[in-house]
């Protein structure tokens, strides 16, 4: 009988040390989205070093996404083709529901004293730098997975959905090396 008390609590210690363990280690759910009931941004800010997205009003984040960037992400965007994402200050300029990827929002890239620079050196600054999810003939193949892009920023199209539905026409992006 001592002997099947003793497998009894050794059962029960080890249910209950399991337990303990699962809601320490265990998987978290999802928290709610961040600031459910926004309508709109003030503000979206992209970090090129740590690949993300943060959206924001009035310094309150709103959501936060993982990003690719171009194919030659570090640096300045100095001519058209080189794979690089433009650094500095923006603002949304256009929208465009019919884009080759999933929806996109256009920054007002290049400035003039990114024009100025290229003309200088005799080079053309490139242009349309959008926001934008992934391509449309191939969403179900293109992942996240590391920087593709010809120098726009993209997201998943789930996140994309978000910000368009966010993002009004003025919208200040910043993007940071």
């Amino acid at each position: 009988m001592l002997r099947r008390l003793g497998q009894l609590l050794a059962l029960i210690t080890l249910i209950s040390v399991s337990w303990l363990a699962w809601q320490y280690y265990g998987p978290r759910p999802k928290g709610p989205p961040l600031a459910a009931s926004i309508e709109r941004i003030d503000h979206i800010l992209i970090e090129k070093s740590a690949n993300t997205l943060t959206a924001s009003l009035d310094g309150e984040i709103v959501m936060q996404a993982q990003i690719s960037l171009g194919f030659s992400p570090t640096g300045d965007k100095q001519q058209e083709g080189d794979g690089k994402t433009p650094e500095g200050l923006f603002s949304i300029d256009r929208r465009n529901p019919r884009s080759s990827f999933y929806l996109s929002l256009g920054i007002d890239y290049p400035q003039p004293e990114d024009i100025a620079r290229a003309k200088a050196a005799g080079l053309d600054p490139g242009g349309d730098i959008f926001i934008h999810g992934q391509p449309n003939a191939l969403d179900h193949l293109v992942t996240l997975n590391g920087d593709w892009t010809e120098g726009c920023i993209a997201i998943s199209n789930e996140q994309m959905a978000q910000l368009w539905s966010l993002a009004p026409i003025g919208t200040l992006v910043e993007i940071r090396p």
